[in-house]
């Protein structure tokens, strides 16, 4: 009989992230029983018929015997879970979360989890997807993506390893960065991107000509908006908990912006050929990778 790497971890937020990371677990035969907690009833129901649970948390005197806890909520909600949670935390219960910002959420967790501080190893899963829910949920999400851990200096060694063997036993490939590069990096290459592409359908969304222009729309707008279906919430929370490194990011942006409006302006055809050939270059070099 094979003795799961985790008796019992404990999921706060069953969709994409949380739910995924219970799949895998449960596919890769390394955990023996997932509890869930949410805000809705009826989405952690649905994660139970989805096999994504064996049972909704009752009382949060659950995590007392848990091995590990994900939290998977919104940035925006981790402050106060994790006020919630630390009193009931077992001595040997390691906590991680799934957020797309560290600073913040290591903030979080020194102003609210107290003496369990050492507990907690920060950690953020490159796999997400437009859609959200249990339904969403994938055994195989993680299955070559990145996840990103930004240790403390309060974690052990240990503690830290057992968590990276958690995620790598959803398939990922882990490495680490300090939570204020991870956060510069991310809204350069994530938070900036959805921002963009948030904003260029609530462009279209407010012209009169919008259901004209929409029914034209081909694989390009479809490529480069399909982000901006991800969750509101999630986004508000994110782009408020980087708002600094994002506010760096969308300046150069907008610098980059007038480059080319004036390169238009003055119909300078070698510079957006100049723009548009190291763009290319750059870009396939990294889709071979």
């Amino acid at each position: 009989m094979i003795v799961p790497q985790f008796k019992k971890i404990v999921i706060f937020g069953v969709g994409l992230i949380g739910g995924s990371f219970a799949l895998a677990l449960r596919k890769a035969n390394a955990v023996g029983e997932v509890v869930g907690f949410g805000r809705s009833t009826a989405t952690l129901e649905q994660a139970k018929q989805l096999g994504i649970l064996d049972r909704i948390g009752a009382d949060l005197a659950e995590l007392g015997n848990a091995d590990l806890v994900l939290l998977a909520t919104p940035v925006g909600q981790m402050a106060e879970l994790m006020a919630r949670i630390a009193p009931h935390l077992g001595i040997d219960t390691l906590v991680t979360d799934g957020g797309s910002t560290k600073s913040d959420v290591v903030a979080a967790a020194c102003a609210n989890l107290g003496n369990k501080i050492s507990q907690f190893i920060p950690a953020h899963p490159i796999a997400g997807a437009e859609k959200t829910g249990p339904e969403a949920a994938l055994a195989d999400l993680y299955q070559g993506k990145k996840v990103v851990l930004t240790p403390m200096q309060e974690n052990s060694a240990e503690s830290v390893a057992r968590v990276r063997k958690a995620w790598e036993l959803c398939g990922a490939v882990v490495s680490e960065l300090t939570p204020q590069q991870h956060d510069e990096v991310f809204a350069a290459v994530s938070h900036l991107p959805h921002l963009l592409s948030f904003a260029l359908v609530h462009d279209l969304a407010q012209r009169d000509n919008r259901d004209l222009l929409l029914s034209f729309a081909a694989s390009g707008f479809r490529d480069f908006t399909r982000i901006a279906a991800s969750s509101p919430e999630m986004w508000r929370d994110i782009c408020m908990a980087n708002r600094d490194a994002l506010l760096d990011e969308l300046g150069l942006y907008i610098e980059e912006l007038g480059m080319l409006h004036e390169a238009l302006a003055e119909a300078d055809a070698d510079k957006l050929e100049e723009v548009f050939s190291l763009s290319s270059q750059v870009r396939g070099n990294w889709k071979q990778q």
